[in-house]
């Protein structure tokens, strides 16, 4: 497979390899596909997530908005956004 840089891509890369960030380029080519498949990794969770919350909604599942309701899913939220850093810190890479 034959992959094209533009003249800025072709010189970001060399900076790379030049300041030991890299040591060839095709190492660029396989971290940027490492990065693409990790966001769109997430992007597919995402739509499940959203996909499922739509269904629970239909379903009549919502939760009724209060002050308290707003504080506890902020907690929620936070707490599995710590979890998710920690076991990004922790996975192999």
């Amino acid at each position: 497979m034959e992959v094209h840089l533009s003249p800025d891509q072709k010189a970001f890369v060399r900076q790379a390899i030049e300041s030991g960030r890299l040591q060839r380029e095709e190492d660029a080519v396989q971290e940027a596909l490492s990065l693409w498949e990790e966001r769109e990794r997430k992007r597919a969770e995402f739509m499940a997530t959203l996909h499922d919350a739509k269904a629970s909604l239909a379903r009549g599942e919502g939760r009724t908005i209060t002050q308290a309701s707003m504080r506890e899913l902020a907690e929620e939220v936070k707490q599995r956004g710590q979890a998710r850093l920690a076991a990004d810190e922790s996975a192999p890479r």
